[in-house]
Parts: structure tokens; C-alpha cells; sequence
């Protein structure tokens, strides 16, 4: 049984979607950044995290890949080509995508109010737009990182999520039909209906 803490509106959705695609036990413990629920389990207060066997494992792309290769699943075999593949997506989206959505995220509310700079919202915006276009020309295959699901897409999807309520726009179309199959899977279901 694992322990995951969260929200289901933080990037803990990502890690219980990747147990409902692995179809795993778990129970969701509501914890908001730096609350008393959190703090007790990781020193950096952040979410999500994940206790399994006494450990607590934090990041949820970390914790995504260590259930995928524990359990054999929603990744490729380490040290295959494919597997490097993927690595290359899931850090371009971490680096391309999630980020430019943290910092806008940063700069609306997460930052004391008098070191944010609204105005590099306009330029993170465009700058997402470009980079889910690159993106866009980059996946070849049904999924985003191959021709099966993985992680990559959980962490795509959930960004292309969270774009939607941060209200950064982006115009390719192939992306969002791609969005739209990944939300039509039964786990994500399953998640969105959580929460």
C-alpha cells in the first residue's frame, strides 16, 4: 500500500494516476505545501510525496519513475534505446513545459507579493506556446514518448492541464486531441472523479 501525499489539484494527481494506471493500492492523505501533514513526513514540505516501506520518496516525476520500474510498467526497460527516448521527452517536458508553467505559477501567487513581476506572465506565455509547438513536431508516435503509454504522458497531460487553469493558451491542434485521448483513458477517469 502506498501512502501519497497531496492534492489532487498539485502535481499529486500525476503520481495517482500512474497508480491507477498500474492499478495499485494507495491512499491519498490530503496535504497542502508546508502544512503540519507534510512537514512530518518531508523536511521540504513539498508535494507530493510518497511512503512506502518507511521510506518517503518526493518529485513526482521521481516517484513516477520508481513506480514504473518497480512494477515493471509505463516505462521501458532501463538502459534500452527506448528507454533513453523516453528519458529525452520526459525531460523536455519538465524543462520545456512544466517549467514555464511553475514560473508563471510563481509569479501569481507562490512568490512573496513584493518580489513577483506580473508582467513576465505575457512573455512565459508565448514562450509555452513556441515550446508546445516544438513539442508538437517531436512526437512521431500515438503516445509522447513511443508507441506506448508511459509516464511522459501522465507528465504531459497534467501540464496541458494545469495550462488550462494558469490560462496559458497554446494553438496546436495535434496536441490538443492528443490531450483529449490521454483524459479519455479510464484512470484518468478514475482520478478526476477523486477529486
Amino acid at each position: 500500500m502506498y501512502e501519497v501525499f497531496g492534492t489532487l489539484s498539485s502535481r499529486a494527481f500525476r503520481v495517482v494516476w500512474a497508480l491507477e494506471e498500474l492499478e495499485l493500492p494507495y491512499t491519498l492523505i490530503d496535504a497542502k505545501p508546508h502544512d503540519s501533514v507534510i512537514s512530518a513526513v518531508s523536511a521540504s514540505g513539498k508535494v507530493p510525496a510518497v511512503r512506502v516501506d518507511g521510506a518517503v520518496l518526493t518529485d513526482s516525476t521521481a516517484i513516477m519513475t520508481y513506480l514504473a520500474d518497480k512494477h515493471g510498467s509505463l516505462l521501458a526497460s532501463a538502459g534500452t534505446l527506448e528507454r533513453a527516448h523516453q528519458d529525452a521527452m520526459i525531460h523536455a517536458i519538465i524543462d520545456e513545459i512544466d517549467a514555464v508553467l511553475w514560473a508563471g505559477a510563481r509569479h501569481s501567487f507562490v512568490l512573496p507579493k513584493e518580489h513577483r513581476i506580473p508582467e513576465v506572465k505575457d512573455s512565459l506565455k508565448w514562450e509555452f506556446n513556441r515550446n508546445v509547438s516544438r513539442l508538437a513536431d517531436r512526437i512521431t508516435t500515438p503516445f509522447a514518448a513511443g508507441n506506448a503509454f508511459t509516464i511522459a504522458d501522465i507528465l504531459l497531460t497534467h501540464c496541458l492541464n494545469w495550462s488550462i487553469s494558469a490560462k496559458f493558451d497554446y494553438e496546436s491542434r495535434k496536441i490538443q486531441d492528443y490531450a483529449k485521448e490521454m483524459r479519455a483513458r479510464p484512470a484518468f477517469q478514475r482520478v478526476r472523479a477523486l477529486g
